[in-house]
């Protein structure tokens, strides 16, 4: 099987992420291309110039696969079909955060394979659901803007909706009517998605304007979203690419359940912060309640 992962700022995380989720389940597979170990390569005395990756025989090689995955179903839109045409089978992703969408995307990588889902991603989903309920008295209700690459702003708002938030503003530079339409229909499947809407095409300039003119509590994007805080007041939370002004972010995966968890831990961060930072929200003599979240 082929994997077509993609660059989106998390390619380290995200990639031995999947490489573990494969290796639990017995998975054989070519990552298309593989630059993890290349981009964090280990400081140990020894010189590498390019470590790890995917050899180009292995790619030569990948033209026998049974199929051919991508998580990044607006960023393949050539590729895939052209794929088919080869006669293998093409399954196309957004990004899988969340319990559902990594549940759709390790099913149909069970369907694909025919190997099960190991019994330990089981108890990894559990853990999330687990995580989910523990925190939805917080997250309930609050209002996200989210801006990136069309796949990731699909799959964060997926998320959000999961867990009771509304994803107000969804905006994609390099998204398309097809991406507009599909975003809706997600906006429609949930009654936290009632007055959110995607906007195709436009930059963040636009996203300024709506952040003015109908605020958020919480935006998602990458750095250049710092801009946007300062200017609008809306706290920022770094999930995309590129995110230079955080060290190491992009060792954290956001895909799958493990992932799913990290993202749900910074959007909590995020809104604990905000608590602290504005202790009128909570009693300020009630000591145990400030401690205690």
């Amino acid at each position: 099987m082929n994997f077509i992962g993609g660059f989106d700022g998390y390619t380290v995380g995200n990639l031995r992420e999947i490489k573990r989720i494969f290796s639990l389940m017995g998975v054989e597979y070519t990552i298309i291309g593989d630059n993890s170990e290349v981009l964090d390569t280990p400081t140990d005395g020894e010189f590498r110039m390019y470590d790890g990756g995917t050899k180009l025989e292995d790619v030569a090689n990948a033209l026998n696969a049974k199929a051919t995955i991508s998580m990044q179903e607006y960023c393949t839109e050539k590729t895939l079909p052209y794929i088919a045409t080869k006669g293998q089978e093409v399954v196309a992703f957004n990004h899988p955060v969340g319990v559902a969408a990594t549940d759709k995307f390790l099913m149909e990588i069970s369907r694909l394979t025919g190997k099960p889902i190991s019994a330990e991603l089981t108890k990894e989903r559990g853990r999330l659901v687990d995580a989910i309920a523990d925190s939805s008295a917080h997250i309930h209700g609050k209002k996200f803007a989210i801006y990136g690459d069309p796949d990731l702003c699909y799959g964060l708002a997926a998320f959000l909706l999961e867990l009771g938030a509304e994803p107000v503003h969804v905006l994609a530079t390099n998204g398309g009517k097809g991406w507009a339409e599909k975003m809706q229909a997600l906006f429609d499947s949930s009654p936290f998605g009632k007055g959110c809407k995607a906007y195709a095409g436009k930059d963040l300039w636009h996203m300024r304007s709506l952040l003015f003119t109908e605020p958020v509590d919480y935006l998602i994007g990458n750095t250049y979203g710092k801009y946007l805080e300062r200017d609008t007041g809306t706290p920022l939370i770094r999930i995309g690419f590129p995110i230079f002004d955080r060290h190491h972010n992009h060792r954290y995966p956001v895909w799958g359940y493990q992932g799913s968890m990290n993202v749900l831990v910074w959007i909590l961060d995020a809104i604990f912060d905000d608590i602290d930072r504005n202790t009128n929200v909570v009693a300020k003599s009630d000591y145990s309640f400030d401690i205690i979240r």
